[in-house]
């Protein structure tokens, strides 16, 4: 199976080349691995010890910063190094002060596995959530470097748990220890034999519950703003525009901020021709007094997470269609009531919050509106619903500490 595997991955670079003639994302992909071992040569100083972190895309980058930032205090003349599998990750996250050299993850075959190490040459590495490679863990075991799992989650279907990956589970013995989400996960390694296991939570919740004591302050918001009550709309696409509008139509006195997932000029345009009260884009807000509008279109990226700081409810976009939800819990994180879509059974963070009542799912333009009405004159289960969130957040953080203290 592993020579199939194999063969199957060197197959997928010559198609992916191919592919990427038809697709951007796929060019994409294929061009940002062009010469990625001489980058990296250059980059990467040999006198110099690294740890590396691999994110599968951006959102687990973002549960690593809270790792990234506690690996500097504990190992401070220690580089780091960030390998991405997607584009999106490695596109978006260039830079950052906590991070030395990012890189594109090459495809999981032998030779790029043993290219990749014999550059970096990592103290210590950590995959967060998934991302499983074999040929990298198998490796990482080789060598007998220190390996870990932050974050992780496993589920019953994955291939380590089916009578044909006895071969994929070799893979996971690269892994010191496994620092994982939930019982479930525990449950599923134990079973195929591992016991390495602790129940760490997610670094996420460290993530967010940073940024309260981060600064937040964002001078048009404020002046946006006034002291009316903002809904935060963050992260939409056009099913979750659909459902929003009949409300921010309909509304009075109300102040709405909507950060689009895609700022493509096109869909701006389009959202605009659907509002029916004045409106304003970020990128033609110079010179423009914004206390005369009521929506703001953040048609750039950066501030979504600061602005819900200033938020008095949050709608989060992904779940009124297909593509899957995006963060809760950075709105959380300020103590605001949440409304988002009603796809999101693959996010469990979010079913529990619902069930907590400090979020709600709607189905339909007429369900939103009931909610935001109710939050909108009833300041009390306003308050009551937010306190919920963001004690939500405050009771899961800690999973950095959980890894900090055995390394």
């Amino acid at each position: 199976m592993h020579r199939i595997y194999n063969l199957l991955v060197k197959l997928s670079g010559v198609v992916l080349k191919s592919a990427g003639s038809f697709s951007p994302k796929l060019k994409e992909f294929t061009e940002g691995r062009k010469d990625l071992f001489s980058k990296l040569e250059k980059n990467i100083d040999p006198s110099q010890e690294y740890l590396w972190i691999h994110a599968a895309s951006l959102g687990e980058f973002e549960m690593a910063v809270p790792v990234l930032k506690m690996l500097k205090e504990k190992y401070p003349d220690t580089k780091t190094v960030v390998s991405f599998f997607s584009p999106s990750g490695y596109k978006n996250k260039k830079q950052h002060p906590l991070v030395d050299n990012f890189t594109y993850l090459p495809l999981d075959t032998p030779g790029n596995a043993e290219n990749f190490l014999n550059i970096v040459q990592p103290k210590m590495a950590f995959f967060i959530k998934y991302d499983f490679w074999p040929n990298f863990l198998n490796e990482l075991k080789k060598r007998q470097i220190r390996t870990f799992l932050v974050s992780g989650v496993f589920r019953k279907d994955q291939a380590f748990f089916k009578a044909y990956g006895k071969w994929m589970r070799k893979s996971l013995l690269a892994f010191e220890h496994f620092f994982v989400q939930n019982k479930e996960s525990e449950a599923l390694l134990n079973s195929i034999g591992f016991n390495n296991v602790t129940i760490g939570g997610d670094t996420r919740f460290d993530r967010v519950a940073a940024q309260i004591e981060a600064d937040n302050r964002i001078d048009f918001i404020e002046e946006f703003k006034e002291d009316k009550i903002l809904v935060v709309c963050g992260s939409t696409w056009p099913d979750d525009e659909k459902l929003l509008l009949k409300f921010i139509n309909s509304s009075t006195n109300i102040k709405f901020i909507i950060a689009p997932h895609e700022i493509k000029a096109e869909k701006i345009e389009q959202l605009e021709r659907e509002l029916q009260i004045p409106s304003i884009r970020f990128s033609e807000k110079k010179g423009k007094d914004l206390k005369n509008y009521s929506v703001l279109i953040l048609d750039t990226i950066g501030f979504l997470g600061r602005a819900y700081s200033y938020a008095n409810i949050a709608y989060v976009g992904g779940a009124a269609g297909t593509t899957g939800l995006h963060n809760i819990l950075e709105p959380a994180t300020f103590g605001i009531p949440i409304i988002i879509g009603e796809n999101f059974s693959k996010f469990p963070e979010a079913e529990r919050l619902r069930q907590l009542a400090g979020l709600f799912s709607v189905k339909n333009s007429e369900e939103l509106s009931a909610i935001m009405n109710k939050l909108f004159l009833n300041s009390e289960f306003r308050d009551k619903t937010g306190m919920i969130a963001g004690h939500y957040i405050n009771s899961n953080t800690g999973a950095t500490r959980i890894l900090e203290k055995y390394l």
